[in-house]
């Protein structure tokens, strides 16, 4: 493709219809049919509320009619039908857009304008012109090195384009492929709503008596359980397994409560399962629940998610959305991570089933990784299943055996490793957290305060052996193909100060743990590491870790213990988690010094060492260039550490794929961001290391090609941002205007190039915004 020279744009007011007064204007549109809209006017839209997430994610409210009034007296105003795609949501609308409360017309397209020209926030009223726009911005026209006539010619460019769009046929045109259930409830329809079963007693209905935006919102009454509420069912609206989604909603309680997004499916032995996935505290007032990204694997059934709350208390819900996340291009052009340390240690990374849910997090693995560690999959509450365990003891009255289930979703990221062959590093077998306090009981009940239903150690020796022979057994039998290279067998089993943890169980979540309460010490690692040893795949390495590997007193037991077992043959070495926070300046914990130090005394014991955790958090009052300055220089410093025990470090793994997907998200820790771009602590740690890309091979077919250079560019995307949107058809139209600050890079014009002519024109634009509107491909 070639750039070509750019042309002129005709001048804005030939392309601008004729003014219409507001009293001519119609007061509202919902009354008219679609084809008897083309005269009518835009319906006002009232000023933007502060959002996080999308450029453009402006929280709105429909105002009534006549309730705004112009900005300004005007003499052209933009007046547009309304009768086209939202180019925001993408939704072909029969009035006002529900998805952005935007009217389907120009004002779309001038509010991205405004902000991207000026980085205005701009309220805009029933009219809308170029005249508005001057007067509320003022001279920022020109100190932002925009002349007005620039700014008419760029805008008028898109205005072209958006009348193109009205002259193409909208037969067939639905809502795009991301947008599953999205509304505000302003046409009174909730039936996509429903009870959580027979025995919930809520009343699911419309109502205006307290909405959130709009007049209409969905309420909840009559609820008598906290896990009463209103479930979707994801098959129903067209979810699909293996896909990941992004569910949000605003919810009131009457009175002080905990509301939960949450999602209810029944895995293939036909057992419920119930995941939390996002919570908020509401106390007779509006709060968004967070949007959390979710998704599913195809061994799930009936999966739906739901609202749900602490207590009977009586909700409300608005502004409902359930879209599927975005998809960012991984880099390809950029160094991959095991191939520059491909002489050092593997480099792995903590996964879940649904952060690999997204093909790009596939391929950032892929090029990155050569060890795959399951984050939650292969935990105790993920393998024992208490039904099975149950049943299995009223039938053999065999109270020493206890059932486990490999779930779908440890079975979508083993698939991946078998099929990729990429190494597991298993986690974890024994622990104090993450495994239910049933498995302490001797009947399997939930009955943890009668103190005679607790086992005793002779009961639990057994419990743990036959636990962890039923582990490996199954994963050797399902998996066969897939290597286990490193066990977790004991975790986190020590406090700070090198003392036992304290006797309770860990649903109390203070840390206390019920191997201590049965054994009254830590006297259970031993064993664990003595049936793990007897049972494990040959070539297995087992390892003791723990966080905060640094503190005195820990570091001292840990390296006590595992010499012990070492000297017994029980143990092949210690992983350090290594969840580490760079802070500011001086106040880093620990400092790199320390960390160095204390990995000295590890590698000091023959022991083979594995860095199993690691990630770094950045202060969050420092989420800013210093902040990723300051951890890129600690990540450094940290991987300087590691590398010089090269001979005693077997493994670096990273917790985590991309800082949104990171148990620690709100400190961003890892190396790439939510849109897979690399960060500067990922330069940090690969500059000076000399290394040579090799071969490349295809994971599935297992053909060998040449590394070469990969093309990047994305059709449309003339900011190379790895998105196709309405921000890169108005950088090009700011470029054809001659804007001087609209710089396009050779890549960039390349991708722009896409109405299949030579050389950029207006028809590109159009041709964008019109694959943008999904009325036909880039």
């Amino acid at each position: 493709m070639q750039s070509g020279a750019r042309q002129a744009l005709p001048p804005a007011a030939e392309m601008l219809p004729q003014s219409v007064s507001a009293a001519e204007r119609p007061a509202g549109l919902s009354s008219l049919p679609i084809r008897q809209r083309t005269e009518a006017a835009a319906m006002p839209a009232p000023s933007r509320a502060s959002a996080s997430g999308s450029r453009y994610s402006a929280v709105r409210t429909l105002p009534s009619s006549g309730s705004s009034q112009p900005v300004s007296s005007v003499s052209h105003c933009i007046r547009i039908p309304p009768s086209v795609i939202c180019i925001r949501c993408r939704y072909y609308v029969l009035k006002s857009c529900k998805i952005c409360r935007f009217c389907c017309n120009i004002a779309i397209w001038l509010y991205p304008l405004c902000e991207i020209f000026m980085g205005k926030s701009i309220a805009f009223g029933s009219e809308l012109c170029y005249n508005n726009i001057a007067a509320i911005c003022g001279n920022d026209f020109e100190s932002g090195g925009v002349t007005m006539k620039k700014w008419k010619q760029a805008a008028a460019a898109v205005i072209s384009a958006v009348m193109a769009l009205q002259a193409m046929p909208l037969t067939g045109i639905s809502a795009a492929d991301g947008d599953l259930l999205v509304t505000d409830f302003e046409d009174g329809d909730v039936s996509a709503f429903s009870k959580r079963g027979d025995e919930d007693t809520s009343v699911i209905e419309a109502t205006t008596e307290d909405a959130h935006s709009g007049k209409t919102c969905m309420s909840v009454s009559e609820r008598s359980s906290g896990w009463n509420g209103p479930s979707v069912s994801l098959e129903a609206i067209g979810c699909k397994p293996g896909v990941q989604y992004i569910a949000s909603a605003w919810v009131k309680m009457k009175w002080y409560n905990t509301a939960r997004i949450s999602m209810q499916f029944t895995d293939a032995d036909g057992e419920q399962h119930y995941n939390n996935l996002s919570s908020v505290n509401s106390d007779n007032a509006w709060v968004e629940i967070p949007a959390v990204k979710f998704s599913f694997s195809e061994e799930m059934k009936d999966v739906s998610i739901y609202i749900e709350a602490g207590d009977s208390a009586p909700m409300w819900v608005d502004d409902f959305s359930l879209t599927a996340a975005p998809v960012y291009p991984i880099q390809k052009d950029i160094p991959s991570l095991k191939n520059v340390y491909a002489d050092y240690f593997k480099i792995g990374c903590a996964v879940t089933a649904s952060e690999l849910a997204p093909q790009s997090t596939q391929d950032l693995i892929l090029k990155h990784n050569n060890s795959i560690t399951l984050g939650n999959e292969l935990k105790p509450d993920a393998l024992l299943s208490q039904s099975a365990s149950k049943a299995y003891l009223e039938e053999t009255g065999d109270n020493t055996v206890p059932q486990i289930k490999l779930s779908g979703n440890a079975r979508t990221i083993l698939n991946f490793a078998r099929d990729h062959k990429i190494p597991v590093r298993g986690h974890v077998l024994v622990w104090y957290s993450q495994t239910p306090t049933w498995f302490f009981m001797k009947d399997y009940s939930d009955d943890y305060s009668d103190a005679t239903k607790w086992c005793d150690k002779e009961t639990m020796l057994k419990r743990m052996e036959n636990y962890i022979k039923a582990v490996y057994a199954t994963l050797a039998e399902e998996y066969p193909d897939v290597n286990f290279y490193a066990w977790d067998v004991v975790n986190e089993a020590y406090l700070d100060d090198g003392k036992p943890r304290q006797p309770g169980k860990y649903e109390d979540g203070n840390g206390s743990s019920a191997w201590v309460k049965v054994f009254g010490d830590n006297s259970f690692i031993e064993p664990a590491f003595t049936y793990a040893r007897k049972y494990a795949p040959k070539g297995t390495k087992l390892y003791y870790n723990d966080y905060n590997e640094y503190a005195t007193g820990k570091l001292d037991a840990v390296i006590k213990m595992a010499t012990d077992l070492k000297e017994k043959g029980l143990i092949d070495g210690i992983g350090l988690q290594s969840h580490l926070d760079v802070r500011t300046g001086p106040d880093a914990y620990p400092s790199a010094n320390v960390y160095a130090s204390a990995l000295d005394k590890y590698c000091a014991t023959g022991l083979d060492i594995q860095v199993t955790e690691l990630d770094v958090t950045i202060d969050k009052n420092h989420l800013d260039e210093s902040g990723f300055k300051a951890q890129a220089e600690y990540y450094s410093a940290i991987m300087d550490a590691i590398a010089s025990h090269k001979d005693q470090i077997s493994a670096v793994v990273f917790w985590g794929t991309t800082d949104d997907q990171s148990w620690r998200a709100s400190q961003l820790p890892l190396l790439f961001d939510e849109k897979y771009q690399a960060k500067p602590c990922f330069d940090a740690i690969i500059d000076g290391i000399k290394y040579t890309e090799p071969e490349e091979t295809d994971p599935v077919i297992g053909t060998t090609t040449t590394a070469a250079p990969v093309e990047t560019g994305l059709r449309g995307d003339t900011n190379e941002d790895g998105i196709a949107d309405v921000v890169d058809a108005v950088l090009l139209a700011r470029y054809l205007a001659e804007d001087d600050t609209a710089v396009i890079s050779t890549v960039g014009k390349a991708n722009s190039d896409v109405d299949g002519k030579a050389g950029l024109t207006p028809d590109d634009v159009t041709h964008m915004l019109g694959a943008i509107a999904k009325l036909h491909k880039m």
